[in-house]
């Protein structure tokens, strides 16, 4: 080894270059936190695939109405029967939105039947910044709104901004909390001042360049990012990037603690970190991969935007934090620096070792059968919960937890107007074709009203009437005016259907189908868009992809370990305890969120997500523990080698564990119902993984089948000499290696 041991300079310079490159890397990537939202949109109908009718309505919607708008709604309340000088002050606040840089378009303002609300409908450019002149208009209503009316903006534009407002300080105070949480955890287990700072620099610095990286890739509109994906990187990156740190730094400090120097203890411990952190991100990104077989533009942006993140995580932890280890040695470890021999097992575990984990290793020894079948039973009966999770899509007004003006605001317009006011459907049908389409919009219980875009008409729109198959059109203005024409595009016209329901509403979502049901079987040809059928079109297809991409994901997670561990039965047992691990997760949630929080129901996107995160990450740590199990099964064989490698790989996993549990909790700050639940999911999931998944199920389950667990390798059908008391120890096992 004296030999092969490289010169000083060597030994000190590429650690400092490569600690100079990640530093580099760090410092351009790092401004790009605050220029996240050059690159990023929350635009729901930009993910949708160009296959559904809601994107192809979308496409067109500019054609007819001459610009890319997006409607805000203001509505004024009197609690009573709406005066004329109330009238007249509402009147007065449209004429000065409409002054305000990017508002297209006001209409006057509109009383409502009951005599008690008044609205207007502000037409915003949607290429503009939205939430900013949102802002900039609730600030001119509430200024400007008189004594005895209160007034909301809602409407599609007004819920976008209260999402955007939602996100807001995903790159503040997300990072914070989730970085605060790491810190305080990795001081507990370390107690050394030291080590926690070098491992989030190892975090920090793979987030800042995987940032770097995304940026760009979003810039040249290769991935679409939004606030979700982006949440969900930087909490994936540190999550992951630590991970993978405290593995290594686990077999550096086990290599310290055999007398080894600095560099001779970065090298042992990357020889023994390189094959599990590569096995386990590579688990993880070839989970997260399979969402590119997923019809949502935005499911399909964050498996490689995830993937190049997990990859500079795994890049970080295997270059940046060994060649801070190889300069900081053992001084890392202060003021608990490990001694020498401190780290080494004795021969046979069934004898009297101090520790928690020996002590638990010691229990499955002798009741292995008795622990896999009792942690069998308790994820069983936690999974019976999973039955109660609605995960079917929720309106978009429960998008935003806590307040909401746009919430707010759409209640009370749902009392004095039709509910679906300023959120109309959207219909395309042919010329030749309008009393048809105009007819069957009429037929449909949900819709309250029916329009045609016309350009000649000061509205944008003329109402529509079908009788006898005969079409007319409702004229403004004095005894004589003409009718307006209605706009016509490559032979097209563009019906408006106002719900009845509210538009983010289930009921309003069946009219949706309804409608695409009598259409298909009245041979009319008109496809159906607006805010009400994205938001169906988004839940159907997430729906369609959870069921086809989480059984890809149990395939390629399966062959990984089969390649990792050469066998057969491991990798399928292993598979299946993060599957029910999972289903206990989720069963849990449901009975939490229906019964603690009250929500009304998740996402269909939120099982999916889980899963990828639960499964690839949960994966991690049963790879941790079964690749240090074969590695000790190849000296101590198979039963022993499952005691150690548990013993050996306890306090780490437990820790990554814990760290990673805590970093997607982080997510809760965003008071977003997506990531609030996604966040208790993985989180809660994440533990119960750990302390009763890997800590007990898969180490008993795997001692009471013994050698076999192996099959079909050699490793199956014999045990090695070492397997009788006085084995070589690891240090001289490693020592054997190295020679």
């Amino acid at each position: 080894m004296t030999a092969r041991t490289p010169s000083r300079w060597l030994r000190i310079a590429l650690p400092l270059v490569l600690v100079v490159i990640w530093l580099a890397g760090g410092s351009i990537g790092g401004p790009y936190f605050g220029k996240v939202d050059e690159v990023s949109t929350n635009d729901q109908s930009s993910f949708l695939p160009q296959s559904a009718e809601s994107t192809q309505v979308q496409e067109r919607l500019d054609d007819f109405t001459g610009g890319e708008s997006i409607p805000a709604l203001v509505v004024a309340d009197a609690g009573g029967e709406l005066s004329t000088s109330q009238l007249d002050a509402v009147q007065t606040i449209a004429d000065r939105l409409a002054e305000v840089t990017g508002v297209e378009e006001v209409s006057p303002a509109i009383a409502s039947d009951d005599g008690e609300a008044a609205q207007v409908v502000v037409s915003i450019d949607a290429s503009g910044e939205v939430t900013e002149i949102v802002g900039e208009l609730r600030d001119i209503v509430d200024a400007e709104v008189p004594a005895g009316l209160e007034a909301w903006v809602t409407g599609p534009a007004g819920f976008t901004a209260d999402l955007a407002s939602g996100f807001t300080g995903i790159d503040g105070l997300l990072l914070l909390v989730a970085l605060g949480a790491v810190f305080v955890i990795l001081i507990v287990v370390y107690r050394s001042p030291l080590l926690p700072i070098l491992v989030l620099l190892t975090s920090v610095f793979a987030l800042c360049v995987a940032l770097l990286t995304v940026w760009w890739l979003a810039k040249a509109e290769i991935f679409v990012l939004n606030g979700q994906v982006q949440g969900i990187l930087f909490i994936l990156v540190i999550g992951a990037a630590t991970d993978y740190a405290l593995l290594y730094v686990a077999r550096f400090r086990e290599a310290i603690g055999e007398g080894r120097g600095r560099w001779d203890a970065a090298v042992s411990a990357w020889k023994g970190a390189v094959e599990p952190i590569l096995a386990s991100g590579g688990t993880v990104i070839a989970g997260l991969l399979c969402l590119l077989l997923s019809d949502l533009a935005s499911n399909r942006a964050l498996g490689p935007i995830a993937s190049i993140g997990i990859a500079f995580a795994i890049l970080s932890a295997l270059t940046f934090l060994p060649a801070l280890l190889a300069l900081t040695g053992r001084a890392a470890f202060w003021p608990f620096i490990p001694k020498t021999g401190s780290h080494e097992l004795p021969a046979d575990l069934t004898q009297p070792v101090r520790g928690v984990w020996a002590r638990l290793a010691r229990l499955i020894a002798r009741r292995a059968r008795v622990v896999w079948i009792v942690s069998t039973v308790v994820l069983l009966a936690a999974a019976v919960g999973v039955t109660q999770l609605k995960a079917d899509g929720v309106a978009a007004s429960e998008l935003v937890l806590g307040a909401s003006q746009a919430r707010d605001g759409q209640e009370v317009l749902g009392e004095h107007f039709a509910a679906g006011s300023g959120s109309p459907l959207y219909v395309i049908t042919a010329e030749d074709g309008i009393a048809d389409a105009a007819a069957t919009l009429q037929d449909e219980p949900g819709i309250d009203s029916v329009a045609v875009l016309s350009s000649d008409s000061p509205t944008g729109q003329v109402g529509v009437e079908v009788d006898g198959g005969e079409v007319s059109y409702t004229v403004q203005g004095p005894p004589g005016t003409a009718a307006p024409e209605p706009t016509v595009d490559g032979g097209d016209v563009m019906l408006v259907g106002t719900l009845a329901d509210a538009a983010d509403s289930l009921a309003a979502e069946q009219t949706v189908r309804d409608l695409r049901a009598d259409f298909a079987a009245s041979d009319v040809d008109a496809i159906v868009g607006g805010t009400t059928a994205i938001d169906l079109d988004t839940n159907d297809t997430s729906i369609r992809d959870r069921t086809v991409i989480i059984p890809v994901i149990l395939v390629v997670v399966l062959l990984i370990l089969m390649l990792l561990l050469r066998s057969v039965l491991a990798p399928v047992l292993l598979i299946l305890s993060v599957v029910v691990s999972f289903a206990s997760a989720l069963g849990v949630a449901a009975l939490v969120f229906n019964g603690v929080f009250g929500f009304p129901g998740a996402d269909p996107a939120v099982p999916l997500y889980g899963f990828v995160f639960l499964v690839a990450l949960g994966i991690d740590y049963n790879i941790f523990l079964m690749s240090r199990v074969r590695e000790e099964s190849l000296v101590h064989g198979t039963r022993r080698g499952i005691l150690r490698g548990l013993v050996s790989t306890g306090g780490v996993i437990t820790s990554a564990g814990l760290v990673l549990a805590a970093t997607f909790a982080a997510l809760g700050v965003i008071q977003i119902l997506f990531l609030v639940q996604l966040a208790f999911i993985v989180a809660f999931g994440v533990l119960l993984d750990t302390f009763l998944v890997r800590s007990l199920l898969v180490p008993a389950l795997t001692y009471d089948i013994g050698r076999a667990i192996w099959w079909p390798s050699k490793l199956s059908r014999f045990e090695p000499e070492a397997e009788a008391p006085g084995a070589m120890s690891r240090a001289e096992y490693r020592r054997t290696l190295d020679t």
